[in-house]
This record gives structure tokens, C-alpha cells and sequence, in this order.
């Protein structure tokens, strides 16, 4: 693990040897597709879940809200339909997941977690607790989420605050680790990785948009959805204007080039746009109507190094 500066992360003398480095996240390489393929063991293509925004029924779902063009979608959109892979395949009962407060009643958390064993923290001390009670009450496998890390490079960028961001969150690794029982292991990793971007937004060329219907996705891994039979001719004027900062692929390309690991069925398919603009540079494209993201400093999304490299770590407890 590496701090914005550079610098490395240096585990306290006392702590038992780590063993492990970087792993690779997926394609796109945000929250809603990690999280469920960290816990499913299937890719995209398998789950279904293909970024934080997607096309639903000619509308724009939100998947972290769980909201279809704007109003609560717990009903309309049924999570275990949406998202029919299992979680921890191969659990012989539920496993606990210990989450933040307000994650528990999400229809994001039920598309991904399904049937778990749930326990909320409202402070990472909780966290702490929890992780504690449950693997000295004898379960066999706990899953812990904190997002503090993604919350500050968001907010703050990649600086002083994310630096102090990942001490803390090495102290927190620290408390863990301290509270398991002899012979437990803690396994530490993440879903994506954070580039810089600040204020540096692209515009989708008006030559495009004359084709548009639909834009969803997330800046760094923009789907525009087109008029019938303009994906081709879009995604040459694209290349031509924003071929300089971004990946510009079709639909068809991405799939048969692999980047949502297999081929989609039908169903899934439907949710991707018809061209997409993956930024390489330190970019993002704005979707006029998600201007939310503006107030992002570092963003994720793309297929850059900085993005998709990970940590999977693990210690013993003694």
C-alpha cells in the first residue's frame, strides 16, 4: 500500500509479518461492480451490476441509491432479479457482514451481500467491537466494510487529508488485528484505487450529442446510449475529439475484448450503453445530468494503474 506521496506504509514492529501485494480490481473499476464481485466471485459480465449508473427500462438506474430515474426502486426493481449471484459461495450458514449504520437497509446491500448476517457500526471503534464479538462467539468468517479512504479522496483529493486518512485506517487495521483470536487471519483489501482530477472535466462534443438518448455511467467510464445504427460513426467522431484523453470503445469491442470478463447475457447487455469514454488522463466527462460529480477531487472508474491496482493483504494472529 502507498500513500499519495509516495511514501510506504510501515506496519508497526509489533505486528505478525505480512504477506501479500497488489491484485487487479475489475472493468469499471467502481464501487457497485467490485463490491459484488468481491463478494460473488463472478465478474460483470456474470453479475449484472456494470457500474453505479445503468440503463433500465429507458431510464437511468443509480445502484448505490437503488433509484430508477429519480424514486426509490426497492419494489420496481427486486435486488436477488437484478443481482441473482450468490454471495460467499460455499458459507454452510449466513455470514456476518459488519457494515456502517445507514448501509444496512440499502437495496445496493441487498443485491450484493443477499442473505447475511448483518451488524452496523457507527463508528469504526464499532467496527472494532464487532469483528471482536463475532470471532470470539466462533464464527468462522466475518466481512468488514469501511469506506472512510474513498469517502476523503473523494472529498479532499489525493493530499494531507488522505495521507492522515490512511494512517488512520492502518491504526484501524492495527485494532483489528489486536482483538482476533489466536490463529485468526485478517485478509485487507479494496475495490478500486482513486486518480486526481480536481476540475478537469471533458464535454462531450455536440457532434455526439446529436445521437444521445441516454448518457449513464460515471466520469471516468462514460456510456452514451445512441440512436440506432450510430454507434459506429459515433465512436470515430468520438475517437477524433476525444481520442487524446480517453479509450473510446463500442459495446461490441468492449465485450469481445474482454473488459467485463465474459460476455454478458441479453438481460445485462441491454444495460451497457453503445459507446463508452474511459479516460486514461486525469479526466472525467461530464453527464449533465449527474453534476454531483463535480464536486469530486479524485475520481475512479477507468482501467488506469492508479484505479485498478489493489491490496490484498494478510496477517495471522498470534
Amino acid at each position: 500500500m502507498k500513500r499519495s506521496s509516495g511514501s510506504v506504509v510501515r506496519w508497526p514492529r509489533s505486528w505478525p509479518a505480512v504477506v501479500g501485494g497488489p491484485i487487479t480490481s475489475v472493468a469499471p473499476s467502481t464501487t457497485a461492480c467490485a463490491l459484488t464481485t468481491l463478494v460473488t466471485g463472478r465478474t460483470p459480465a456474470e453479475h449484472g451490476v456494470i457500474g453505479y449508473r445503468l440503463a433500465l427500462h429507458g431510464e437511468v438506474m443509480n445502484v448505490l441509491q437503488w433509484s430508477l430515474g429519480g424514486v426509490d426502486a426497492r419494489m420496481s426493481v427486486p435486488a436477488s432479479k437484478f443481482q441473482p449471484c450468490q454471495s460467499f459461495p460455499g458459507a454452510r450458514i449466513p455470514v456476518p457482514v459488519v457494515t456502517r449504520q445507514d448501509f444496512g437497509p440499502t437495496g445496493f446491500t441487498a443485491a450484493h451481500l443477499g442473505d447475511v448476517d448483518l451488524h452496523r457500526w457507527h463508528t469504526p471503534a464499532g467496527l472494532v467491537t464487532a469483528v471482536r464479538d463475532l470471532t470470539a462467539g466462533g464464527a468462522p468468517f466475518v466481512y468488514a466494510y469501511y469506506e472512510g479512504i474513498d469517502k476523503v479522496a473523494h472529498a479532499e483529493g489525493l493530499g494531507a487529508y488522505y495521507d492522515d486518512e490512511l494512517r488512520a485506517v492502518d491504526r484501524l487495521v492495527g485494532d483489528v488485528l489486536e482483538v482476533l483470536p489466536p490463529g485468526a487471519v485478517l485478509v485487507v483489501t479494496a475495490d478500486h484505487g482513486q486518480v486526481e482530477v480536481g476540475g478537469s472535466v471533458e464535454l462531450i462534443g455536440p457532434e455526439i450529442m446529436e445521437d444521445v438518448t441516454l448518457i449513464t455511467g460515471e466520469g471516468r467510464f462514460r456510456w452514451l446510449h445512441l440512436h440506432s445504427g450510430a454507434a459506429e460513426e459515433v465512436a470515430a467522431t468520438a475517437m477524433s475529439l476525444h481520442g487524446d484523453v480517453a479509450w473510446v470503445r463500442t459495446k461490441e469491442q468492449m465485450i469481445d475484448d474482454g473488459w467485463l470478463g465474459g460476455v454478458p447475457s441479453t438481460e445485462v447487455a441491454a444495460r451497457l450503453g453503445d459507446v463508452a469514454l474511459v479516460p486514461f488522463a486525469p479526466t472525467a466527462f461530464l453527464d449533465p445530468a449527474d453534476t454531483g460529480e463535480l464536486r469530486l477531487k479524485a475520481r475512479h472508474g477507468s482501467l488506469t494503474e492508479a484505479e485498478m491496482s489493489v491490496p490484498l493483504l494478510g496477517w495471522r494472529a498470534s
